[in-house]
């Protein structure tokens, strides 16, 4: 049995505080955020298969991180490749439990294409030209998740968005390990400059006060500036360390966009709530890696 440590890095804990917004932006669209239930629900739900995800990338990358990352928890004998596959398949059973007990059977209308994207990613797409759409369905339909298939429709602009990010952080995420052209971190650096443009629209179209409006575009400027910031410095120098960064802070970074999605939807509680998990997530990256 592993210890607590290395479960701990096997499914990137920190990272694991960036899941919340997913499923508070999908109930705030669709009218549902203040069924705390339901919302807590689905939140713990969200959390179970990020983190099946995270154990499930280990177990498919082993061979890979023996050569290219050799400390991770799996090749240093730390972690059994049974174990994080055993800990993928139960944390994946554990969130459609949460979420039919917070939304009914009808979660499965979700969650369960939800989970079947999470394992096609890990197990069979992340080495193809799919890659980038598979990981960008995971989180949008995590946001999706939030909203239910009945409120669906209502959320899928806000899901693009964050779809849109993703798509963002896995393209430079698949340079991360032998660095790259600065052309990548370029490309990253508009595309992040567009994504925060779309979120800010999206926003200012939906608030309802001016407050609102001003706090959303407050939290979108933070996103903007400190993802862009890690662009341009990997645009400066793309080694391996610069993309590594580039893609920890894209991670970190989706909670203050959610943050402002949620403050444009009228949510200003759980807008601060979410926003406040950004520097407490960015503490611990420090300490253990979120990529």
């Amino acid at each position: 049995m592993p210890d607590a440590a290395a479960v701990a890095e096997l499914v990137r804990l920190p990272a694991v505080l960036s899941v919340p917004g997913d499923v508070l932006v999908g109930a705030a669209a669709s009218g549902q955020v203040r069924d705390v239930a339901r919302t807590a629900g689905l939140v713990a739900a969200s959390s179970c298969l990020y983190l099946a995800g995270m154990a499930l990338n280990d177990y498919a990358d082993r061979d890979v991180d023996a050569v290219e990352r050799p400390g991770r928890p799996i090749p240093s004998g730390r972690v059994s490749p049974g174990f994080a596959l055993g800990l993928a398949a139960g944390l994946t059973a554990g969130g459609a439990a949460f979420a039919i007990a917070a939304d009914g059977p009808r979660a499965l209308k979700v969650v369960a294409p939800l989970a079947m994207a999470v394992w096609g990613y890990d197990l069979a797409l992340k080495p193809t030209l799919a890659a980038t759409p598979g990981m960008s369905a995971c989180r949008g339909l995590d946001v999706v998740m939030g909203a239910g298939a009945h409120g669906a429709a209502r959320a899928l602009p806000a899901a693009a968005v964050v779809a849109a990010h993703t798509a963002v952080v896995t393209e430079v995420s698949r340079r991360e390990v032998e660095g790259g052209s600065a052309a990548v971190a370029t490309r990253a650096l508009v595309a992040t400059g567009a994504v925060a443009a779309a979120s800010a629209g999206l926003s200012v179209a939906k608030a309802k006060g001016r407050a609102g409006r001003i706090a959303a575009l407050g939290l979108v400027g933070a996103y903007a500036a400190v993802v862009g910031r890690a662009h341009a410095e990997a645009i400066a120098d793309p080694s391996p360390e610069r993309l590594q960064r580039a893609v920890g802070t894209g991670i970190l970074g989706l909670i203050p966009l959610e943050a402002g999605l949620l403050a444009g939807t009228g949510a200003p509680a759980q807008a601060a709530a979410v926003a406040g998990l950004w520097p407490v997530a960015r503490k611990l990256a420090r300490k253990r890696a979120v990529t």
